[in-house]
């Protein structure tokens, strides 16, 4: 790190730091569930290093921290180190800590200087760089919908909603109601400062369906930074909780009879010389490359739902009108729909993927969404017929459960070389290692109703 490394901060680090000592650094990186891994390390040894070191293990770990043997098998589980390297353009406060510390996100590389393909911001890079070599630039907005929640110490019992302001629990069925925003107002006026001393942009905030459930929309933008915000939101948001003791939750499906929270995608491309949509022609109507991308999401999007649906808990979401689609139908401005046309002119022409869970890990979700529709322009792929009326009156086309979609996964080849074919080997070695540990639990709905009834 050169000895002036300071002076190139983001403005919003910068001015976070201004008149003060900084402390300490956090050198971080995703692991496939979206969780940070990495070091805290004082500033002063930051300053001196160009990388630092973390074993590639990290990347096949379940979320329960059991291992899946996805090494390389010549090699061995033998955890080779790999170089990790700061993006210091993702340079930003930890407003919660007790001192004044910065959170950097680096890139994993190996020691030819090789980016390790099953990383998941690299598997993002190599999604979004194919896109740039046909002239394109990826436009994303990502919606992120969580809960807050009573703190939760027994895993046996029932997530219930928080008491708000007023003293009572969150009422379900409030949604876009501002006085339920109003039960959370000093967990949200930390999420706003938190967020404005990282230098994020909140688009607004609002009461979704469930009980204590919000929504989070963010100002669209290049891929690779909107995920890096998501990532870096999930935990601001835990943080900001945390302070009010409660807890904020991104399970895709927390509560039995309240809707799932889902991180919807919006997609638009624009032509990288002339910076306009390519989903909108010379007067204004929709393209061929519009079409396509829809037909490339409806083609794919079964196989690639691992990725946005990483848990057995996430498909508890896809349940007929709860406010999560059971289908791939496509129609306009129509919310029962998997793949939605918002309203819009010709020049914010986009396309919104409702399938994504927010429990999936955000670089891979987009990987996955942006794969899908890359497949559909590159193949020609056309869609089927608009779609009109109630889509839960149809039937389900996606899969239902974890084991599915990962068989699903392992056959779809052409998606697994869009993200990586050895991406694709560890991430269905290590899902297959967690759902077959899922598997070895009884759940208190068997012994209920089994143990003395079959």
């Amino acid at each position: 790190m050169s000895e002036d490394w300071m002076e190139g901060l983001p403005q919003a680090a910068a001015d976070y730091l201004e008149g003060r000592r900084l402390d300490e650094v956090e050198c971080i990186i995703s692991d496939l569930p979206g969780i940070a891994r990495g070091k805290a390390v004082p500033a002063s040894k930051f300053a001196r290093q160009k990388y630092f070191h973390l074993p590639d293990s990290i990347f096949f770990q379940t979320i329960t921290g059991d291992w899946g043997e996805a090494a390389d098998e010549e090699e061995g589980f033998i955890e080779r180190d790999m170089i990790l390297n700061p993006d210091m353009s993702t340079a930003t406060a930890a407003p919660w800590t007790g001192d004044w510390t910065l959170q950097v996100i680096h890139d994993a590389y190996d020691r030819k200087n090789r980016a390790i393909p099953y990383a998941p911001r690299n598997v993002l890079k190599r999604v979004v760089d194919l896109y740039h070599q046909q002239g394109w630039q990826p436009v994303v907005a990502p919606e992120m919908e969580f809960y807050l929640v009573a703190r939760n110490l027994d895993p046996a019992k029932d997530i219930q909603p928080m008491m708000g302001r007023s003293g009572r629990p969150a009422a379900a069925r409030q949604a876009y109601s501002m006085t339920a925003v109003d039960e959370f107002g000093p967990v949200i006026d930390d999420i706003y400062d938190f967020a404005e001393a990282q230098g994020f942009e909140i688009d607004g905030i609002t009461q979704e369906g469930g009980a204590g459930q919000l929504e989070i929309n963010l100002r669209h933008g290049d891929p690779v930074k909107l995920a890096d915000e998501v990532f870096y939101f999930k935990r601001l948001i835990r943080e900001a909780a945390l302070r009010h003791d409660c807890f904020a939750t991104f399970m895709a499906k927390p509560i039995a009879d309240e809707p799932g929270s889902a991180m919807h995608i919006h997609h638009s491309i624009n032509d990288i010389e002339t910076g306009k949509s390519i989903f909108s022609g010379p007067a204004g109507g929709e393209t061929d490359a519009f079409f396509h991308f829809i037909g490339g999401l409806q083609t794919y999007l079964p196989a690639a739902l691992s990725l946005l649906a990483p848990y057995v808990n996430s498909y508890r979401r896809y349940v007929r009108g709860s406010a999560a689609p059971i289908n791939l139908e496509w129609g306009r401005d129509n919310r029962t729909t998997g793949i939605r046309i918002p309203l819009s002119g010709p020049e914010s022409r986009r396309v919104e993927n409702r399938l994504a869970g927010m429990d999936c890990n955000p670089y891979l979700g987009i990987a996955a969404s942006l794969a899908c529709g890359y497949l559909g322009i590159m193949e020609e792929r056309r869609p089927s017929k608009q779609f009109k009326g109630d889509a839960y009156e149809g039937d389900g086309d996606i899969p239902r459960v974890l084991g599915q979609a990962l068989d699903m996964f392992e056959e779809a080849t052409a998606l697994s070389q869009v993200l990586s074919p050895e991406f694709a080997r560890v991430w269905r070695i290590v899902k297959r290692a967690e759902y077959e540990e899922f598997l070895q639990v009884i759940s208190p709905w068997e012994r209920e109703h089994l143990l003395l009834n079959v």
